[in-house]
């Protein structure tokens, strides 16, 4: 007998749809942009809207058909915005490159994808320019500012948007179809071999949406200014541009001004009180603090800071809650989880808890949300326990993570119950507490037992002179391997080896503690702000520790 069906409408979850209720019930909410020609662009939702529409009307008189890719080289602005929106709404699929990356890699990734219109910021022209004779399918390059700033390119097919965009209707019929259709490509920054993509649906990026509403998840809602600092050309800027829309909260788009001075005045001027980023941009702005010390960062107001792209250090944590008065909220996702994936939200039962006892957990990755499923296996495939100790190798599944790659490209990346195989090494506890360990292939491994460069790392890190640390493990003739710590010392400070083992000693465990410290004028980093451990492997492979 056929199961009964229930009485509902049956709507699609459509990208269209997130913007055209935020024009329509929060119109005049604004959106603020910091340019990278220059200056200052104030719009609201409704104007945004129009935006997307004049981007929608624009595709089609360029002849982009649904499902074909459009590129864009650019930063956080509402230009981009528009593109989020007008791109996806249209049917066709909105391809985020991530500038960051070298040359070859981006002219593989456009011709992978197949890019039939590349859009790009004015910061960006001498890229294009490098990579426009290597790109296959670019028909059309359209430079993101107005024909006063074009630069002197040499490009077919080469318009700028105020003749391409702002010359189209303000109004578009947004075309209905199946909710599992392709709405944005973006590709992994991975470190070995090349970027693989990872292709998202309307379906699947509304769901993610909804979840980042939740309480329990980044509480986004109308009453909300948020100061998007991590990138739209990573992860879908966290999923936040279509969380806003959905909800009409207030965007602060930065462009590529990203140092201290820059954030911080900004946060200031409009009273942002959410805001996002990786680690790496949180310390600029803690050194443009430190070097003004007549700052007050509790004057600014900002009530909560999502933290993601890397483990929290215990010290910035501290420094949030207790100068800025804000609260911390940590998560762990990746490109290839949309990029939700567990958020760090206490329990009733953690009100209780002392405060030392309180920060431990405040440093874990956070706990399942709905929608995500879990689970930590041997190196057999085996189940291991949720005990909090026991470490495993770390598996998801969900309707916003993804299936397989893009052209199907490293073969199917999940096992027989779709779990999808993230590449690290996890403890989850009790109460479903996520707490990253390591990466599978960051892990060092010291007669036999594996010692977490994130719990090193976030040690050194609360050193009073330490700015920025990162471990490695490097051959040892007894152990395999050992730990060499690298530290980048706060200005006008140093660190000696031993003056950082005797620190460590009290943090972590004593045969964790690495065998030598280096001080480094900086340390690599990946396109998406990440440590570069295979740059300092490879740079550090020969490296002679005392102990050896």
């Amino acid at each position: 007998m056929p199961a009964m069906q229930g009485l509902m409408q049956d709507r699609p979850l459509m990208i269209s749809s997130l913007i055209e209720h935020a024009a329509r019930f929060h119109p005049h909410t604004k959106i603020v942009s910091r340019l990278p020609e220059g200056g200052m662009h104030r719009t609201d939702w409704a104007g945004m809207h129009r935006a997307a529409c004049q981007v929608a009307n624009a595709l089609q008189s360029l002849g982009v058909q649904p499902g074909e890719r459009v590129g864009t080289l650019a930063w956080n602005s509402w230009r981009h915005l528009a593109l989020y929106f007008g791109v996806s709404g249209s049917g066709a699929v909105l391809h985020t490159i991530n500038p960051r990356l070298f040359a070859e890699q981006i002219t593989y990734i456009a011709n992978h994808a197949e890019d039939r219109v590349l859009f790009f910021d004015i910061t960006f022209a001498p890229l294009v320019a490098q990579l426009a004779p290597h790109l296959k399918t670019v028909a059309t390059y359209v430079f993101m500012g107005a024909r006063a700033h074009m630069p002197a390119l040499e490009l077919p097919g080469l318009l700028c948007w105020d003749e391409l965009v702002d010359s189209q209707s303000e109004c578009f019929d947004w075309p209905e179809f199946d909710e599992r259709t392709a709405s944005s490509l973006c590709y992994t920054s991975g470190t070995t071999g090349n970027p693989k993509g990872v292709l998202y649906s309307h379906r699947s990026t509304v769901l993610h949406s909804l979840m980042e509403l939740a309480p329990d998840t980044f509480g986004v809602n109308s009453h909300e200014t948020i100061m998007l600092i991590v990138p739209m050309f990573h992860a879908n800027a966290w999923g936040t541009p279509y969380a806003a829309a959905m909800v009409g909260a207030s965007l602060v788009l930065p462009g590529p001004h990203l140092d201290g001075q820059s954030v911080y005045e900004l946060m200031r001027d409009e009273k942002v009180s959410f805001s996002q980023g990786v680690p790496t941009v949180w310390l600029m702005l803690f050194q443009y603090l430190d070097a003004h010390p007549e700052i007050d960062p509790r004057a600014l107001g900002i009530k909560r800071i999502g933290i993601g792209g890397a483990a929290v250090p215990r010290a910035m944590l501290e420094r949030f809650e207790n100068q800025f008065g804000a609260q911390v909220v940590q998560g762990w996702g990746m490109t290839e989880t949309s990029p939700i994936g567990v958020i760090s939200r206490l329990l009733p039962k953690h009100e209780a808890l002392a405060p030392d006892a309180l920060i431990q957990v405040k440093l874990k990755q956070g706990r399942g949300v709905w929608g995500v499923d879990l689970k930590i296996e041997d190196d057999d495939g085996r189940p291991l326990p949720w005990d909090g100790r026991t470490w495993g190798h770390l598996r998801v599944r969900g309707p916003w993570i993804a299936s397989g790659y893009f052209k199907g490209e490293g073969g199917s990346p999940v096992d027989e119950q779709g779990f999808f195989a993230t590449g690290d090494v996890a403890t989850i506890d009790p109460d479903g507490f996520l707490q990253l360990v390591d990466r599978a292939k960051d892990v060092i491994k010291s007669g036999g037992e594996w010692i977490s460069s994130i719990d090193v790392e976030n040690a050194a890190m609360s050193h009073p002179a330490v700015a920025e640390a990162a471990i490695i493990g490097v051959a040892h003739p007894k152990w395999q391997e050992r730990p060499l710590l690298l530290v980048v010392p706060r200005p006008g400070q140093s660190v000696t080896r031993e003056s950082m083992r005797e620190f460590l000693s009290t943090r972590i465990a004593r045969w964790w503690l690495p065998d030598d410290v280096l001080q480094v004028a900086e340390l690599p980093h990946t396109a998406t702000g990440k440590l570069l451990k295979t740059r300092l492997r490879q740079q550090y492979r020969n490296y002679p520790l005392p102990t050896a």
